[in-house]
């Protein structure tokens, strides 16, 4: 169990997913953990669930599905009895009417008039009889799958939104893998079948994830989830230190030991000596912080984040509309997507006269968005759910501001260089120091990804060697056995942002 000397088996930096995983399966292994956290209230990292004044809000939206038995299984085990399952629903807001997304072809059509309808299938049969053959961008793959005119109403505005870059900039590669599956002829199908009947068989995410019709949900957010999981490590007899950000991680070559200094909000420091090291803090910043200085700090000093910000806004009305989200595809806004709490768990909205939306705004941390006052972005949310004609700007009562920097870890042209060159470094010098999670990785992951990459850590760290392949965790994953020994490998598809196009 953890000394009051700070001596442990296991360090841990990031109480996120993939930290909390690490610290639930060592402890309950019998290892001393000690884990450090920089927020000083929550745990679960971008999963998880913020509260102001009686309301929850998640800070992205977070469905529980994966294609992991050993995830699942380890969810049921943290959170046996909090489950609830909800019903997907999501819609696209463009020019004053609703889409359900995915599409449904004769809904959109006929949302769009006979005009534009016209157009639309008139783009898409040019896309399909003359499609461009050198495809390089998202733009040329999308032309080619729907025609221009369904790209320039439903990817290219909100696409652009998120990732703050220009279409034709970004790489084919993120959108053949990101829309994989879905194609307006299978919309089409789809839709005929279902207004007719024919198509009752509800999709569980086997097969195309974006037509996942419903999802389990923590009945209080995904905080819950990680809430449990920090008191079950505590139950252990381990420590989550809150409030503590790593100053130092230094490595003794005479005793092979890890001293990892950490000081809190007002200055104090701690140090934490451990054997192994599990490391869920973005890899630019563990490269400043380990001592002595790897020689690949400037290919870290590189690697680049995409944030977001949520404007959280109680509005007086029982509810606005049924959705769990509304990709806000309006290039007059500024807003991305805009989530439904109590669509998501009505135990996260309290009161039943008030709805609970949060507005997302994707950005980079220091620019005009994230630099604004909280007062200022809860106007500019008001000002465009009114706009939107979402409601009435009269009707908000109350709002505040979630800003969740390095969201996103950004895929420019160096990024996998740059990874890959300071993973050799720390494997090959550092085999005690493994890195986990989205950003520990600086891969897009999902959160089941993130916990299945500590979930194998921790196996490495019993087994004393690296038996496992963390690095091979991918969105689409399937774990098997491989090899004469018997090692484990973990397969699959690798879950791509988009890349700015080495032409642009």
């Amino acid at each position: 169990m953890a000394n009051t000397n700070g001596a442990v088996d296991v360090a841990i930096i990031g109480a996120g997913p993939a930290g909390l995983t690490a610290a639930y399966l060592l402890g309950k292994a019998g290892y001393s953990v000690t884990v450090i956290e920089k927020d000083p209230r929550y745990v679960g990292g971008i999963s998880r669930t913020v509260e102001h004044n009686g309301y929850r809000f998640d800070i992205g939206g977070h469905r529980f599905f994966s294609k992991s038995q050993e995830v699942v299984d380890l969810w049921n085990e943290i959170l046996p009895d909090d489950f609830i399952e909800r019903p997907r629903m999501s819609r696209i807001y463009y020019e004053g009417k609703f889409y359900s997304y995915p599409l449904r072809a004769f809904e959109a059509l006929w949302n769009l008039g006979i005009f534009r309808s016209a157009l639309c299938m008139a783009s898409f049969a040019k896309a399909k009889v003359l499609p461009n053959r050198k495809v390089k961008s998202f733009e040329d793959w999308t032309v080619n799958a729907f025609g221009w005119k369904l790209y320039s109403i439903f990817f290219k505005t909100y696409t652009e939104k998120v990732w703050g870059m220009p279409c034709d900039e970004m790489s084919a590669d993120w959108a053949a893998q990101r829309i994989k599956g879905l194609s307006l002829w299978g919309a089409v199908t789809d839709g005929l079948k279902r207004s007719l009947g024919l198509n009752k068989r509800p999709n569980d995410g086997m097969a195309v994830k974006t037509l996942l019709e419903s999802f389990r949900y923590p009945r209080l957010g995904p905080g819950m989830m990680w809430e449990a999981a920090r008191d079950l490590v505590i139950g252990h007899g381990n420590r989550v230190l809150m409030g503590h950000k790593l100053k130092q991680l230094a490595f003794n070559d005479v005793t092979e030991q890890w001293t990892v200094t950490a000081t809190d909000g007002d200055g104090a420091q701690v140090a934490i000596r451990a054997a192994h090291v599990i490391s869920s803090a973005p890899m630019r910043e563990l490269a400043s912080r380990l001592h002595p200085l790897p020689a690949t700090l400037p290919e870290a000093a590189n690697l680049k984040y995409r944030d977001f910000l949520t404007v959280a806004l109680m509005i007086r009305s029982p509810d606005l509309f049924p959705d769990n989200w509304i990709y806000i595809h309006d290039s007059k806004v500024k807003v991305g997507r805009v989530q439904n709490f109590r669509s998501w768990s009505p135990e996260m909205v309290p009161d039943p006269d008030l709805a609970c939306v949060g507005l997302e705004y994707f950005c980079f941390e220091g620019d005009g968005l994230w630099a604004s006052s909280d007062e200022e972005l809860v106007a500019l949310a008001t000002k465009e759910m009114a706009q939107l004609g979402l409601c009435q700007a009269d009707q908000v009562v109350g709002g505040t501001v979630v800003r969740q920097e390095k969201a996103y870890p950004v895929y420019d042209e160096h990024y996998a260089a740059n990874v890959e060159m300071l993973r050799q470094e720390i494997e090959a010098r550092y085999p005690t120091l493994h890195c986990v999670g989205r950003n520990g990785m600086h891969r897009y992951n999902n959160q089941d990804h993130a916990m299945m990459t500590a979930m194998l850590t921790v196996r490495n760290i019993e087994a004393g060697a690296r038996v496992y392949d963390i690095w091979a965790v991918n969105e689409d994953a399937e774990y098997h056995e491989s090899g004469n020994e018997g090692e484990q490998a973990a397969l699959g598809s690798l879950r791509a942002v988009p890349e700015r196009l080495k032409a642009a």
